[in-house]
């Protein structure tokens, strides 16, 4: 007898409540309802080589309800991939196997994106999308021609970053972008309808997509909607109605069928609503041959492709682009920039030194691709080498994404999980918090991703306390894996940038001033120091009477050294520590750091932020300099004083430790 798609789904059914019985946890509900929908979407429509999981131009298909992650976990399993074995699916949720609770990119091949935070999926998916036309517009439907696909559920469509993912979506006409809803009309708390009731199709199709209704458990309604998706020239979004938890005789339908496990009475009922008789974990021959076909299906169009590349005049450049490297010229060119800057002697904004070396590294480097949230003036993050992305110009380098920090931060993780971009983007610091979830994420996938956050402290000025950040340095600098510059005048701006971009391995953050600074660093030199993290940027003179170390940060960097001019007036002498990124200082060996930090000297932090994070370089004696609240309303100057943030008040602790 013929293998049927509904086999085949079943096997997905079983494999996922089977994993999710075992684990004794986990969120069967969705496999068990999208089983049908998937199964054809990967028999027929996605373009996917398992033995090449890296393939350029394969498919993307990103599960944004990560919860129901044995939906994926399944999928891969059964079309070949390696990265997902039986056992694997038997180790569900436990320490070491390749299926976490919910998706993980770096640790899952298949898997696009870590997905879990609902709503971060179909954002991110969103930068897929844009990734795929800006290269294609690039390099050529030889080399870029694929599309995203993802599944939703309700949580995806009622989280606020997904307004914010439609809408950019819709506006930038991303035709080769696929939504699939999971239209289930339940969540954990019950009902839809008790939280939510919103027309979905209405909201997409006011915000620039096309929709359609599609019966969730009829294969041939299926294939025809996704048929029809192909030919689209807007967004897709398709309102896949099914019933969650499908087959359990008590559960299905319910809140209850959004978690598990269902114990081995429900358990026992889906076997028998679904004809599936067979032991767990076991799927018949001819169903896991079918399923091995459909894995295979794809290697004929990725050799073509291969073909296709190795032909190509661009295959140099396109692999370049994709591996992430930079070009070997990059470092010298920010040397002659950075010459240049202390030859200039200007007073700057570190905003403006950061469109400054933009400008030089946008130049040399055709994967940066730009953007703000509607604050490009202010973020200087456009330049004269990035045009406008537009539908009607996809090779533009620049990002208009309108007042939309969250999904600014999520797309630009897509576009960094593609590959082939090197996405940076610009807002102001203290709405880190609007787009924190993404940015975290990202923190947690290692996507290559620079935010630049201009307007960086109580220097801001006038705008006040809603807009004058003082625990975001502190919290960005507290998360994993993500490295916080705040570079003290233009040399400082274009070390750090070319420290960030040389990390593959994660985000940094470019915490900017609005004010501007006096050249801190006034003699060039070749080596990036702001490499080290933190180093001398102006010694004592007189080490044998050294009396302690002022440490700083940003625009505090020019109060502490107008401090250590003040002390050795009265024959204190102090060095001067700049510390343009702490991540990069804690990674240097024990004794450069208690060198540069002066051994046991008292020592002296100043950073117009909160304390929190500095009694690591401090000590249990140091003191710290800054803020303990929020700020106010005033000119900059005012509130230095206000707020005691002066070379005064620095060497008035100097003089109180010492």
């Amino acid at each position: 007898m013929a293998v049927t798609n509904r086999d085949m789904a079943n096997a997905v059914r079983a494999l996922s409540m089977d994993a999710v019985e075992a684990a004794k946890s986990g969120h069967v509900g969705l496999p068990l309802g999208m089983a049908d929908a998937a199964t054809v979407l990967f028999r027929k429509f996605l373009k996917f080589d398992p033995t090449q999981p890296d393939w350029p131009d394969r498919d993307r298909f990103i599960l944004s309800a990560g919860h129901g992650s044995m939906l994926i976990y399944s999928l891969l399993h059964l079309t070949g991939y390696k990265s997902v074995s039986r056992d694997d699916i038997r180790n569900f949720r436990q320490l070491g196997a390749n299926t976490p609770g919910h998706p993980e990119n770096f640790v899952t091949k298949g898997v696009e994106t870590t997905t879990g935070p609902l709503g971060q999926g179909i954002a991110t998916a969103v930068g897929m999308a844009m990734a795929e036309r800006h290269l294609n517009a690039r390099f050529g439907d030889d080399l870029v021609d694929h599309k995203t696909y993802v599944i939703v559920g309700d949580g995806c469509l009622m989280e606020g970053v997904s307004q914010e993912a439609i809408t950019l979506a819709g506006h930038m006409k991303l035709d080769r972008l696929i939504v699939l809803w999971d239209d289930n009309s339940v969540t954990i708390d019950g009902n839809i309808d008790v939280a939510d009731s919103t027309d979905q199709c209405a909201r997409l199709e006011a915000s620039g997509w096309i929709t359609r209704k599609v019966d969730g458990h009829d294969e041939k309604d299926i294939e025809a909607a996704l048929k029809w998706a192909q030919k689209q020239k807007q967004p897709v979004f398709l309102a896949i109605k099914t019933i969650i938890g499908y087959g359990a005789p008590k559960v299905a339908g319910t809140g209850k069928a959004h978690g598990g496990p269902y114990g081995p009475e429900e358990i026992a009922g889906i076997r028998e609503n679904i004809d599936w008789p067979h032991a767990p974990f076991e799927i018949p021959d001819a169903i896991e041959k079918a399923w091995k076909k459909v894995g295979e299906r794809g290697v004929e169009a990725r050799k073509a492709w291969k073909e296709r590349q190795m032909a190509s005049p661009h295959k140099g450049e396109f692999n370049a682009a994709m591996a992430g490297r930079l070009p070997k010229n990059l470092s010298k060119a920010i040397i002659k920039h950075k010459k240049a800057v202390v030859e200039g002697g200007e007073k700057k904004a570190t905003r403006q030194w950061s469109g400054a070396a933009l400008e030089v590294i946008t130049n040399l480097v055709p994967e940066t691709v730009g953007g703000s949230a509607d604050l490009t003036g202010s973020n200087n993050t456009r330049t004269s080498s990035t045009t406008a992305m537009t539908p009607s110009d996809w090779a533009g380098r620049y990002v208009h994404y309108g007042v939309r920090e969250h999904g600014m931060a999520a797309a630009m993780n897509g576009m960094a999980l593609h590959g082939g971009i090197i996405p940076y983007s610009g807002t102001f610091l203290v709405f880190a918090d609007y787009s924190r979830a993404a940015i975290r994420l990202g923190a947690l996938m290692g996507a290559r991703v620079v935010h630049v956050m201009t307007h960086d402290s109580i220097g801001l000025g006038e705008d006040g306390p809603t807009h004058q950040p003082v625990e975001q340095v502190a919290s960005l600098r507290a998360m994993p894996n993500m490295r916080v510059f705040r570079p003290a005048d233009g040399v400082e701006t274009a070390e750090c940038w070319e420290v960030a971009l040389s990390n593959a391995e994660g985000p940094a953050t470019m915490a900017l001033t609005r004010q501007g600074l006096a050249p801190s660093r006034k003699e060039h030199t070749d080596e990036n120091l702001s490499a080290l993290g933190g180093y001398v940027i102006s010694p004592s003179g007189v080490k044998s009477r050294e009396s302690a170390v002022l440490i700083a940060t940003g625009s505090e960097v020019e109060i502490a050294l107008q401090a250590q001019a003040d002390l050795a007036k009265e024959k204190i002498h102090v060095r001067v520590v700049s510390m343009p990124c702490m991540e990069l200082f804690a990674e240097q060996d024990e004794k450069y750091q208690r060198d540069t930090l002066g051994g046991d000297l008292p020592k002296v932090a100043v950073e117009a932020g909160v304390r929190f994070g500095w009694d690591r370089w401090l000590g249990p004696k140091g003191a710290f300099v800054g803020m303990d609240g929020f700020g106010a309303s005033a000119p900059y100057q005012k509130l230095y004083e206000h707020f005691g943030i002066t070379a005064d008040k620095v060497a008035e602790a100097v003089k109180n430790l010492i």
